[in-house]
Formats: C-alpha cells, structure tokens, sequence
C-alpha cells in the first residue's frame, strides 16, 4: 500500500477539483486527487464555459443560480481568475415553445433567479445584426456569461493545494480495490493500492469503466459534441450567449471577438469512444453551422470558417448528473453532468462536500435525491415538466 486517504478522488477535472476544494474549505483536508494525465486535460478544456440558470429542473436552475455569485466573485474567493464574463444569456423560442419558455422563467423567478421575458426591440439591441423575426418569445439572463472551464478547474486545484490537498497527476487507476462489500481503495498502473474512507469517481466519460470493477453499472455515455469557430469578417461585439432553439443552435462571442456555434439538437445523438475520436467537426455538421448562421445572422461582413473541435458530453438517459452513493459502500459518484458541469461546478463541491460530511446539504431549494443513482432503476429520472421541443432534456 503505497499512501492513504479519508476522501480519494479519481478525476483531476473541474468537477474533481471542485470536490476536493470544497472538502477542503470545509476542513477536511485529507484529500487526495488522482489525475491520470495532466489536471483537466480531458473535456475540461472542451467545455464552451457557457453560465446560465435556464433549466426546467428546479434543483438545476437553484445549483446554477447559486453558482453565479461564485463567478462574479471568484478572485476574492480563489484568488485567481476563471475568465469569466458577463455578457448574459439569452433564450429565443418560436412559436412552439413559448409556453414552457413562460413555465420555465415562472419557475425560475420563483428560485429568485434574476430573469425576464424581452421583446425583439430589446433582443435587438442587446445583439445588434441578429434576425429575430422567427423567434416568438426571449428569456433574458442579465447575470449569466461565460467563463473558462480550464482556468476554473486549475484556480480549483490551487486553492485546494493551498489548503493541504494531495494532487497527483500521471497516475491512472486500473481497478477500484473493495474487501467484505466495501470499496477501500483503487489501485495503479503499477500495482499499488491507494486505500481510502470513501472513493469519489469524478472522471466523467471514464467513471463506467471504473466502476464496473466493483460490479456497479453506471449509465453514463460519451456523446460526441461538435463546436465550430467563425470569423464573421469583424470582430462580434459584447453580446449575450445565445441559446436559439428556434435553429436549434447556441452562440458564443470568443475573447477574440470571432463566434463559437455548438448545436442544441439532440434528437440523434452520437456516441464516441472518449479515448479514440477524430477532434474536427465533420463535413455535415460545417455545413447545418453555416446555413443556421446565414439565417440567425444575415448581415456578416466576410464570414469564414477558422477551426473546429470536439468534445464528449457524459450524459445520462435523463441528461442530468448522478451526485451521490453508489449501491456499494465506500464508493460516491458525480458523474454524467451531460453538459451543465461549468456553470454549476461550484454548487457540484459544496453539494458533494455536504453529502460527504453530514449526508444532507445546505444549498437552497435543492434536493439531492433528484440526483441519487437509483432514479433511473426506480423509473423516476429527473425530467423537465416543461420541456422544449426539439431540444430534448438538455435545458
């Protein structure tokens, strides 16, 4: 046995190091991160950094919502900058989803989420140039934004350094170690055993695999996500995130001022091997980018593809996360975050830290059995009651 641990978390991505500083500021500081490349080299860094309350899930919209004052304060809280900005976020529907849109912005308001329906005047000056007259209805996010997931794990992982934990990077797990129907432990590439009071698996498209060594399936999938960069001929100016789900598209203004274009249609998803994909955007996928942005944004000076990228949403059946007890003692899960990680990664540590220390949380208007691995068994996922056509469970 070559080292112990009371909390051994296997992840060394933003949601890993997230749990470990949120453990640590707690005052539990026995805390060892296992990464087995570097910290948030795998879909950290894939992650369009998008902050947004928008979602039809309750417990969602209030872990988001909570997250936003961490962002807008993050240098006094980790002394380092996660790059973020406040732009907003804004949601357009067509005619056919304005009535979840109303449900929804209910709902959320109801959290004390700051959030309004807008008009197309005050769309179109908040993103000047966009067509706008196929779009029935708008949900503005005035606090919303977008940051950088790499720069957010790493300021996560210095500041739980700080506060005495152990990071090792280069250290691949092959197996989790369980004795009398416990999981104890993991063991490495070079046949040591960590031993620990509770193993955390928070290696996002990696944790089935792992898990499956001690006879738990976790119902988790890599799906392949294609991001394409465009160079609209000038420079985009400060605008909100865009969530059309009128096209079925969103929109990001990059630091450079060239736009990130990801897709909202989830009607035929891929799945990828994450350790084997081809890190481009395919023929077909450039092609339903360039015909969205011709229509959504008409008036482009000189538009160009500049580059393209993929990543992998680890997504559950019901596109949300597993945050807690695996069915084997020993063994905590936060895994299949299906695209919502960045924005509530800070309410992801204290969610974990809290179940982890006193088996209940804190955080306001959530409930975390909406997130227990057994939901999906019980036939009870965790659902939007308002969920908006075409655009599957992914808002």
């Amino acid at each position: 046995m070559s080292d112990t641990a009371e909390f051994l978390i296997i992840g060394g991505g933003l949601e890993g190091l997230a749990i470990a500083w949120s453990l640590a500021e707690r005052g539990a500081t026995d805390v060892l991160v296992l990464e087995r490349n570097t910290l948030c080299s795998g879909m950290t860094g894939k992650s369009s950094g998008v902050v947004r309350c928008h979602y039809g899930a309750p417990s969602l919209a209030a872990m988001s919502w909570w997250s936003v004052p961490f962002f807008e304060n993050a240098r006094e809280i980790l002394s380092d900058d996660l790059g973020f900005q406040q732009c907003g976020y804004v949601v357009g529907v067509a005619a056919n989803n304005v009535s979840p849109l109303k449900a929804n912005v209910a709902m959320q308001q109801g959290l004390g989420i700051e959030v309004d329906l807008i008009g197309p005047d005050e769309m179109t000056e908040l993103w000047p140039g966009l067509r706008v007259d196929d779009f029935a209805a708008f949900a503005y996010e005035p606090r919303g934004g977008r940051g950088e997931a790499y720069l957010t794990g790493m300021a996560f992982g210095a500041a739980a350094r700080k506060r005495g934990v152990r990071i090792r990077q280069q250290t691949s797990v092959v197996t989790l170690c369980a004795d009398s129907g416990r999981v104890i432990g993991a063991k490495l590439t070079d046949g040591t055993e960590i031993h620990a009071g509770t193993v955390v698996l928070a290696a996002g498209p990696w944790v089935p695999e792992l898990a499956a060594t001690v006879g738990v399936e976790v119902p988790v999938r890599a799906q392949r996500a294609q991001l394409v960069l465009v160079d609209q001929g000038e420079p985009v100016p400060s605008v909100p995130v865009l969530s059309d789900l009128a096209s079925l598209q969103y929109l990001c203004r990059e630091p450079n001022g060239e736009l990130l274009a990801g897709n909202s249609d989830h009607a035929a998803p891929e799945y990828i091997d994450p350790d084997d994909f081809v890190n481009r955007a395919d023929d077909s996928t450039v092609e339903k980018v360039i015909g969205r942005l011709d229509h959504r944004l008409p008036h482009m000076p000189d538009p160009r593809i500049t580059g393209s990228y993929v990543g992998a949403y680890d997504v559950t059946p019901d596109y949300n996360p597993i945050i807690g007890p695996a069915p084997i003692p020993g063994l905590f899960l936060a895994t299949g975050f299906s695209g919502h990680g960045f924005k509530i990664s800070p309410a992801v540590g204290h969610l974990t830290a809290d179940l982890l220390l006193t088996g209940g949380t804190e955080l306001p208007n959530v409930d975390p059995a909406d997130f227990r691995y057994e939901r999906f068994a019980e036939g009870r996922p965790l659902l939007s009651p308002h969920p908006y056509a075409g655009a599957g469970e992914m808002r």
